[in-house]
């Protein structure tokens, strides 16, 4: 050991360790504070670059679980116009037959078709309303609703569209049809019939559209939620850990500290070689 007053060796070691604590209790705190054990590319540059990327793929799948929603409720939309228009054709059926009853006077079977005319404009009415975010499924103004299922957007869920209009091919009952007489009456029961049993197989391939929607949403959120743990397990700090870091390197702050204070100390020694001088 050399007594120099010019170099310090012990105190630069000593400064080079505090140095090298601080550094380490500077990235604990930032990861107690951000939650985050890597916040930023600087703390490490790949599993950042992996976890942006992956950070990426979720907000691709947000996209589509909102593209889903949105064409899942076109579909319910449409199912419940649908419910109704069958419901009605129930109704019109029951009026048919009522004035399609040779015992029933003139004036009974006008009160009759009245009812049976209001029905018909409703269905016209339940048509054009079923629609939701610009998207009607029953009206003939598209022939399908397609939604994304893919993040990168290459892939689709498509469901049919179902033509519900009068004078249509599911609902085949015309415009001007009317019961005013007991033969346009009896003529119009298996027509009213079939309608009705083609609105009701409408009804089930909208469900089964439906259907797809759904699986395919719940899909991509499991998928989503997955990715996120998985973005977690990558950045997130364990703060069990990260709590007793703080307290080690506490501990090794204050040692560096006082060990740099004994290392500057040292050169006064040197002072004791010239008392008797």
């Amino acid at each position: 050991m050399s007594f120099s007053v010019n170099t310090n060796t012990g105190a630069m070691t000593a400064l080079q360790y505090l140095n090298q604590t601080e550094g380490q209790l500077s990235q604990t705190q930032n990861a107690i504070n951000s939650g985050l054990k890597v916040a930023s590319a600087r703390d490490n540059g790949a599993i950042y670059a992996i976890a942006q990327n992956q950070r990426g793929a979720v907000a691709g799948y947000q996209s589509v679980i909102t593209s889903l929603n949105n064409g899942s409720s076109s579909i319910d939309v449409a199912l419940s116009a649908g419910q109704s228009i069958s419901d009605l054709l129930i109704q019109m059926k029951q009026q048919a037959l009522s004035a399609a009853d040779t015992s029933l006077d003139t004036a009974s079977r006008q009160a009759l078709n009245a009812d049976f005319q209001a029905l018909l404009g409703q269905i016209t009415t339940i048509v054009q309303n079923a629609t939701f975010n610009n998207s009607n499924l029953i009206n003939g103004s598209t022939t399908k609703i397609m939604a994304l299922a893919s993040a990168d957007g290459t892939r689709h869920v498509t469901t049919l569209a179902q033509n519900m209009s009068l004078s249509g091919a599911v609902v085949t009952l015309k415009t001007t049809a009317s019961i005013s007489t007991q033969t346009k009456a009896s003529a119009l029961i298996a027509t009213i019939q079939s309608s009705l049993t083609n609105v009701d197989s409408a009804l089930a391939k909208l469900s089964a559209g439906a259907a797809k929607f759904s699986i395919q949403a719940t899909f991509t959120q499991k998928l989503s939620d997955t990715l996120t743990t998985g973005i977690g397990n990558l950045v997130d700090a364990n703060m069990a850990d990260e709590s007793a870091q703080l307290q080690s390197l506490q501990v090794k702050q204050q040692l560096g500290v006082q060990a740099l204070s004994i290392a500057n100390q040292a050169p006064q020694s040197i002072l004791s070689l010239f008392q008797n001088s």
